[in-house]
């Protein structure tokens, strides 16, 4: 078994969702839940099917983002993998709409941040370890910082 890590391309620091699944129904059935939870929803995704003829299937409402989907699923090449973008919204605005899909078996990250993504691949094939998302802590928030996530919660309406 050799291990690597796969950078997520986000050149426009989108939101993603990433994560598991496994049926080729996937596609069709995420397309639903993004559209009927969001209207008007922009995104593109992208899964990576592991049986039969193992095409990167893809779909989305933005075809720009449906490409950056695509093109980050052929590079990640993981088994029964998928990943979503989105422009202006937030993955907790999707999210507990994506588990609920019958065939998602979980979720690795929800982000904008920077993304590698641990690989490990067999003879048999690719699969996703975990991810790494983002940066290490460098510290503990002290007043001034709550202060500015209350701040910022407010300013983008998640707050009052």
């Amino acid at each position: 078994m050799e291990l690597n890590t796969v950078a997520i391309d986000n050149p426009e620091q989108l939101n993603f969702i990433l994560g598991q699944s496994h049926f080729i129904k996937t596609v069709e059935d995420l397309y639903e839940a993004m559209v009927n939870t969001v209207p008007g929803a922009k995104f593109g995704l992208a899964f990576c099917e592991a049986s039969d003829v193992c095409l990167v299937r893809h779909t989305g409402t933005d075809d720009e983002l449906t490409a950056l989907a695509r093109e980050n699923a052929m590079r990640l090449g993981a088994g029964h993998s998928f990943i979503i973008f989105m422009r202006d919204m937030f993955p907790v605005n999707i999210l507990n709409t994506i588990k609920t899909v019958p065939e998602v078996c979980r979720i690795f990250c929800a982000t904008a941040n920077p993304v590698e993504v641990v690989v490990a691949e067999t003879e048999l094939g690719r699969g996703i370890m975990g991810v790494i998302d983002g940066f290490a802590s460098k510290g503990i928030e002290g007043e001034d910082d709550i202060a500015k996530r209350k701040s910022f919660l407010r300013t983008i309406g998640y707050k009052q």
